[in-house]
């Protein structure tokens, strides 16, 4: 297909059928990237709100920049893959410290900022500076592999450079971020992983996959790594309604969130079993234990449960306090410290947290 006919005919369509989104409504650079980092292996429904909530806390870099660790990791709590927000926190600073508050306007230079990579470059670079180079994600492979009938493994090193260069050469340099955004929007929308509409598609003429039936075929992906299981044993320790916390460390998942302290077993293992071989706990006797939840990251699954136990004194657990970095925290305390969504869920169906409260 003539590559101007492509663009022509997905911008057509997109400003038929675009969604009225507010990061569309800007070319503040700011703003652009911000909704990119959110939108980041999130879907638009469940991302818009901590957009929204984002741009109320920290209307411009500088009050991202400005703000503390903690407030930054607790607003962004729900959306998972933390590194995102400490990254978007760590970018902002270096922004506002190094660059005075201001954006580079290439997509050379807005690679060199921390958490920036080619896609969200890409998309900063052709909507805030209407730079002709294109952004390619999810959708883009798919829109691109099909309509090209290009079977190139989008996980591999040179198949990702083949449709980054196919699409920076379909890119109309008067429209860039039109461009982008429509091809992003039309895989979105219309020409779906699962039953694309291909019998109403504009390219349904010359789309390769549809003339072949390789809908489902394209794109190519290798498969995803095996999911690791983890056993999970949180012990909850309550003294007069506050809860033995800490922070969690560099080097594993959810760095610089707030959970218990943790047992971690190799397989599933009994409470009772385990109080046994913990000599810092076993006098201690269990208020209550937990059923399972099972949580699932990119390549791991928890399966968690929850030891309760409730203490008049401390005393006999300061050297476990010091080892393990354990700190006590009121109630009103643990609702404002940054969590991982599983031990909030465990706080809220617990009681020890209001299910109406927001951030």
């Amino acid at each position: 297909m003539d590559k101007k006919l492509f663009s022509k005919k997905i911008i057509s369509w997109y400003e038929e059928n675009k969604r009225s989104l507010p990061w569309r409504e800007t070319s503040d650079p700011y703003k652009i990237w911000l909704s990119e980092i959110i939108l980041q292996q999130t879907r638009i429904a469940q991302g818009l709100p901590y957009y929204l909530k984002f741009v109320d806390n920290f209307p411009d870099v500088k009050s991202l920049a400005q703000a503390p660790e903690d407030k930054v990791l607790r607003l962004w709590q729900g959306l998972g893959y933390y590194s995102r927000a400490r990254n978007l926190h760590t970018c902002a600073k270096q922004i506002e410290s190094e660059l005075s508050g201001q954006f580079p306007t290439s997509f050379l230079e807005l690679k060199k900022l921390p958490g920036i990579g080619d896609y969200t470059a890409a998309a900063i670079a052709s909507i805030a500076f209407r730079e002709p180079v294109a952004v390619v994600d999810g959708n883009v492979f798919r829109v691109l592999a099909r309509v090209f009938g290009i079977d190139k493994d989008i996980a591999s090193n040179e198949g990702k450079a083949f449709f980054f260069a196919k699409a920076n050469s379909l890119i109309p340099v008067d429209q860039p971020d039109v461009f982008n955004q429509a091809v992003m929007e039309f895989g979105a929308l219309h020409c779906t992983p699962q039953n694309p509409a291909c019998d109403t598609c504009t390219f349904a003429k010359s789309c390769v996959a549809r003339l072949h039936e390789m809908q489902a075929m394209l794109p190519v992906k290798t498969p995803k790594q095996k999911v690791r299981k983890r056993y999970f044993n949180y012990v909850v320790i309550n003294q007069r309604g506050k809860l033995l916390m800490r922070k969690r460390k560099p080097g594993d998942i959810w760095n610089g969130l707030y959970d218990f302290m943790l047992l971690e077993t190799r397989r599933p293992i009994s409470a009772e079993r385990l109080w046994k071989e913990e000599k810092s706990l076993k006098s201690i006797p269990i208020t209550k234990v937990s059923g399972i939840y099972k949580h699932i990251l990119s390549h791991q699954q928890l399966i968690t449960r929850f030891i309760q136990i409730t203490i008049i004194s401390a005393e006999s657990l300061k050297p476990l306090m010091k080892r393990e970095d354990l700190k006590f925290y009121t109630k009103s305390q643990v609702e404002h410290l940054p969590k991982p969504i599983l031990i909030n869920r465990f706080l809220k169906e617990s009681g020890f947290l209001d299910e109406g409260r927001k951030f």
